[in-house]
């Protein structure tokens, strides 16, 4: 059977009918004290955080600030429960393996490129994370093809309202692809090129050590290379003020 992508949104942290917050029927309480949980979800987050996460995320979390902890654990549970539910195996026997190009692979590595072990074996499976506005977005593609890579990524509009951003961000071409346009439809042009950007830099594994305005994404193919396009709230259930794409493609 041919790999295919799935997609999926979590809501920030603390959201009514999110696992871990207030209003979700699956958080049990602490024993003795019925729906501690509920009323102190951090104190959910933070034991969910130390029965499933390894020691290189604990301790990257440690030097954070108690918001951000939050949002960093919430979105590392998320994943490596989505891992293990694609996997149809238990979270709990999952090992963080992250890879990055300054710093290698290894249990011991807490960014870059996500993947686990189970039991001591890399698992067939490319991942990809992303935030905005307290969103986590995931994806991920089971048994993928040889080569085959992933980036995914989201942005909140409100966030390229800044001058400069033209020049620091967009191709002259693409420049001229958002000429004529302001307000929110400017916003959301320049979101757009911008998590384009974000998800193709993501699947190279070169992040912002290309320059963002070297590379045209106006269409579905970079350089040659097809595979990147935009996600649709219907498809990723992000809110639709958010913008999301998406690249997927095989690098020899």
């Amino acid at each position: 059977m041919a790999s295919h992508l799935v997609v999926r949104a979590c809501p920030p942290f603390r959201v009514p009918g999110h696992p871990g917050v207030p209003g979700h029927p699956g958080v049990p309480g602490d024993p003795g004290v019925p729906g501690a949980a509920a009323l102190h979800p951090e104190l959910q987050l933070e034991r969910d955080s130390r029965s499933l996460l390894d020691g290189a995320e604990l301790g990257r979390a440690r030097a954070m600030t108690p918001r951000t902890r939050e949002d960093f654990l919430a979105g590392r549970l998320a994943q490596r429960r989505f891992a293990a539910g694609l996997l149809g195996v238990p979270a709990s026997d999952l090992t963080a393996w992250y890879s990055c190009p300054r710093c290698g692979a290894g249990a011991d590595i807490s960014h870059g490129r996500p993947g686990y072990l189970l039991r001591g074996e890399a698992v067939p499976l490319l991942l990809s994370l992303s935030r905005a506005a307290g969103w986590t977005l995931l994806a991920g593609v089971v048994d993928p093809d040889p080569g085959q890579r992933l980036g995914i990524d989201v942005e909140d509009p409100a966030r390229a309202d800044f001058d400069g951003f033209d020049d620091v961000v967009l191709t002259p071409a693409e420049q001229r692809h958002l000429a004529g346009l302001d307000g929110i439809a400017l916003l959301r042009g320049r979101a757009r090129l911008w998590a384009r950007k974000e998800a193709w830099l993501k699947m190279l594994g070169t992040g912002l050590q290309t320059a963002p305005d070297t590379l045209d994404v106006l269409a579905p193919t970079v350089n040659g290379r097809a595979g990147l396009r935009d996600l649709p709230p219907a498809e990723t259930g992000l809110p639709a003020d958010l913008v999301a794409a998406v690249a997927l493609a095989v690098i020899p």
